[in-house]
């Protein structure tokens, strides 16, 4: 398929020019791969089977050699099957062998800070050296539905530092806030606690990593503008502690990868779809291609697709070496985290193998 061509009713562009005018090759230090699943249920399908799909996945990635496998947090969706990551990361940590697993994230702000250390405590006993804490600010929800989740608390999302703060208390050494929290022994106590991160795709989530000491994600496929200014303000901030001693960030990209520009520009029509459809309010399952193509789009949808269209990177795997090895440079990061949805499980397990092996030749 030529560039320029038009699929339903907008051209496709060019997987070289999506993320930069210009890609140019570069020698790169060693990128590791880590993945973030998000349980995504297609059009046709049920939560069962994409909770099945995660499992597969996970296996399939650790078998590429992705670093680490992180499973996100979502309520009250037809589109995501995970409310419960810590669920899902027990099973999966038992369906495979040394990948590290965790949370992409937890969403703090619901939750007790000390169910959250205890259960990652348990977690990390059970599997050590493999867990991950990743803690979220977002709600992961509607409004409603975080309501519900928070049911009979009256603590605010003003607090959520201070949660934070208990919660390093709980799963360290270090003395809570809540200094009434003292007195609380945790059990289990592992020999080494999880890795903390804090995930963010602005400078307020940033700064808080920075001055917990905390490792920091960023969500480049939420905001595609800032994130290298962002990820530079917490370098220079960060303030050591005992989770993390020198500061350790990552990108979170979402793309996908097939053998041919044709095949990855058809998959990536869907998730321009779903964004389309998430700005209208509708967070039904991730539609096929079939779908995408059949859709009738006006002119202010092909206004929001093409506004869109960063954060939905795509390519061949040649094309995805160049586009990710750029953007590990361009924001200073030795780690990408990777989402790849597309309608067909196949498409997606075929996508992670595709960009492992496209990044192996430059580590």
């Amino acid at each position: 398929m030529p560039d320029g061509t038009r699929v339903g009713l907008w051209t496709l562009t060019p997987a070289r020019t999506i993320y930069s005018d210009v890609i140019v090759s570069f020698h790169s230090p060693t990128i590791k791969l880590s993945a973030l699943d998000q349980s995504p249920i297609r059009s046709g399908g049920h939560a069962k089977d994409a909770l099945q799909e995660s499992i597969d996945l996970a296996q399939i990635c650790e078998q590429a050699g992705y670093h680490r496998y992180w499973l996100a947090e979502h309520h009250g969706t037809p589109a995501l099957a995970g409310p419960a990551p810590e669920i899902m990361i027990t099973r999966i940590a038992a369906a495979t062998d040394h990948m590290r697993i965790g949370s992409g994230g937890i969403m703090l702000g619901h939750y007790s800070p000390l169910k959250v250390a205890e259960t990652f405590n348990l977690l990390e006993s059970l599997y050590p050296g493999r867990i991950d804490l990743g803690i979220g600010r977002a709600p992961g929800s509607d409004q409603l539905t975080s309501a519900a989740l928070a049911y009979g608390s009256e603590i605010g999302v003003e607090y959520f530092p201070t949660r934070v703060a208990d919660l390093m208390a709980f799963m360290g050494g270090g003395e809570p806030p809540t200094k009434i929290f003292k007195r609380i022994k945790v059990v289990p106590t592992p020999d080494h606690p999880p890795q903390m991160w804090m995930l963010g795709s602005s400078d307020q989530s940033a700064f808080m990593a920075a001055q917990f000491g905390l490792a920091f994600s960023f969500a480049h496929f939420i905001a595609t503008q800032g994130g290298d200014t962002v990820l530079r303000a917490y370098r220079q901030q960060f303030q050591p502690s005992e989770f993390c001693a020198t500061p350790e960030a990552s990108l979170c990209v979402f793309i996908v990868c097939a053998e041919t520009e044709e095949k990855a520009r058809k998959l990536a029509l869907c998730r321009d779809l779903v964004l389309l459809r998430r700005e209208k309010g509708q967070h039904g399952p991730f539609p096929s291609i079939k779908e995408a193509h059949a859709h009738t789009y006006s002119g202010s949808d092909l206004q929001v697709i093409d506004r869109n269209r960063p954060k939905s990177l795509y390519g061949t795997p040649d094309q995805c070496r160049e586009i990710l090895t750029k953007m590990a440079a361009d924001y200073d990061v030795s780690e990408l985290v990777i989402l790849s949805i597309c309608h067909d499980a196949s498409d997606r397990q075929t996508s992670y193998r595709l960009l492992a092996d496209a990044l192996k030749s430059l580590n």
